[in-house]
């Protein structure tokens, strides 16, 4: 994803919690004719033979992973003309970007905002055919027993006039705030991503920033952006993702997050994608003929190379002491996403704002009503909240997060008010981004050796336009090595 629309992006598949009984009818999106097994499109093959107990099929350029990196290689991979098998261990496309519709609820898997003004996104995606909910262009931020709004000025300026005299920040804070804006619009992409870095907190301390805007708004904000009130991911990051909230719009697809994920999948020849089939290792012989063992037994061979859209630990994992980059950096980014749903009557508020918690106390990070933001996200009469926490509190269960989250909130909206909440669902991401702490390297070669190739956040920026980015340049790099082969 991280997101504010960002990467919060991006959030992964790993343990989710399902304890309300009445959820049922569980649907996940998988690409029409998608297929579960492996079909042979070469029963050809020099060198090696398979054995019989060994299937066998033979692709061009064999995709590992079928997250925004991967679904955005292939997109490149078609689009040149490069036969290709997109391989998927999960049973949909989209990696940390899914949604689960239960009972006519949308639960996106974990909390993901998109921002329209990612320049990769622009290229990929058709906006109007997600139908892009937008949301207020600020913030309310919880602050000394109230809210306090916090506003974009060229949206919303009446409001941001006001909030020059409110308690999050000083007058020179929103002036430094203006400054910071015309910096950022002022520097290209590639310099902002290339240029000297710092931990997040030391620059906006450098640039003169109250303790007053720090711990009321920034840490709020954008550690929830990036997972890390402590403010410790690079610089370099901070500036992308501020230059895109200054030119986008934060919004939500109708149709759930997922629908970012689908629409490029559905782009895509679809007997080239397999989901269910998780590989477990690769054998480089040569880069004209890379193995890629699935945990079926299944064997695939490829004649152009292996790009593995997959998280740098299971990379590492899967490579086996090939992927000399050190050591995965930690701690990774974790998050918990509670689920809510309230009469729609009884919602406190109607605008489709983001909440921010600024303070200082308590377990949230930030919620939001989601269907103020997009009505589809529950049905008809209802609503859903969606609730946030940085970190994976793996040591408090369920129950206990649920009544300390539902106690935190009825000091925001009322006791009467939360308590009319009904619990759907807790999401639990223990990897939703790596952590990109200086130093980084946000323009990472992704070729590890002629033939084998790697993208996603890790490689670039941990946003959905790094993931989308990072397929790109791998299939580049992968097209590179090929021309120099012919030359």
């Amino acid at each position: 994803m991280s997101a504010i629309a960002l990467s919060f992006p991006l959030l992964s598949s790993s343990p989710i919690s399902y304890p309300s009984s009445n959820l049922k009818k569980f649907k996940s999106f998988r690409p029409p004719n998608a297929t579960s097994q492996l079909v042979s499109l070469d029963s050809s093959s020099p060198g090696k033979s398979p054995s019989p107990s060994e299937p066998f099929s033979k692709a061009g350029v064999i995709v590992v992973g079928a997250g925004l990196a991967g679904l955005a290689a292939a997109t490149r991979l078609q689009a040149e003309n490069i036969p290709f098998l997109l391989v998927e261990a999960s049973d949909a496309v989209g990696g940390r970007v899914r949604t689960d519709f239960v009972d006519g609820y949308t639960l996106d898997r974990g909390f993901q905002i998109f921002i329209t003004a990612y320049p990769e996104a622009q290229k990929l995606l058709d906006y109007d055919a997600l139908n892009l909910q937008r949301f207020y262009s600020g913030a309310r931020i919880f602050y000394d027993g109230r809210f306090h709004t916090v506003a974009d000025p060229l949206r919303h300026f009446p409001d941001a006039l006001q909030s020059l005299t409110n308690p999050i920040g000083t007058v020179i804070d929103k002036f430094l705030i203006a400054l910071t804006r015309i910096r950022v619009l002022s520097q290209s992409d590639y310099e902002i991503l290339t240029a000297d870095e710092v931990k997040t907190i030391e620059l906006l301390r450098s640039i003169g920033f109250s303790d007053s805007i720090l711990d009321g708004f920034f840490r709020p904000f954008f550690g929830g952006i990036f997972f890390d009130r402590q403010l410790e991911t690079t610089s370099r990051l901070f500036n992308f993702v501020f230059k895109c909230l200054v030119l986008g719009d934060n919004t939500l697809p109708k149709n759930g997050i997922s629908a970012i994920s689908e629409q490029l999948a559905g782009k895509l020849n679809p007997s080239s994608i397999i989901l269910n089939s998780r590989a477990v290792s690769i054998d480089y012989e040569s880069e004209d003929s890379i193995n890629v063992n699935l945990e079926s037994g299944e064997l695939l061979r490829s004649d152009l190379g292996v790009i593995l859209a997959i998280e740098e630990f299971e990379a590492v994992k899967l490579l086996a002491g090939k992927m000399n980059r050190g050591q995965v950096k930690e701690p990774v980014r974790s998050t918990v996403c509670l689920y809510f749903s309230v009469d729609n009557n009884k919602v406190p508020v109607k605008d489709p704002v983001l909440f921010l918690n600024g303070s200082g106390r308590g377990i949230v990070n930030n919620m939001f009503f989601a269907t103020n933001v997009a009505p589809s996200y529950a049905p008809p009469g209802k609503a859903l909240v969606s609730i946030s926490l940085i970190g994976l509190y793996d040591d408090v269960s369920d129950e206990e997060l649920v009544k300390r989250v539902v106690e935190e909130l009825s000091g925001w909206f009322g006791e009467t008010a939360v308590r009319s909440w009904r619990f759907l669902r807790t999401y639990r991401i223990g990897f939703a981004q790596p952590n990109q702490c200086p130093p980084t390297d946000l323009m990472k070669d992704p070729r590890l050796k002629p033939g084998l190739y790697i993208c996603g956040d890790y490689v670039t920026s941990a946003t959905f336009d790094g993931a989308l980015v990072s397929g790109r340049r791998a299939v580049e790099a992968l097209l590179k090595d090929r021309a120099t082969l012919k030359v």
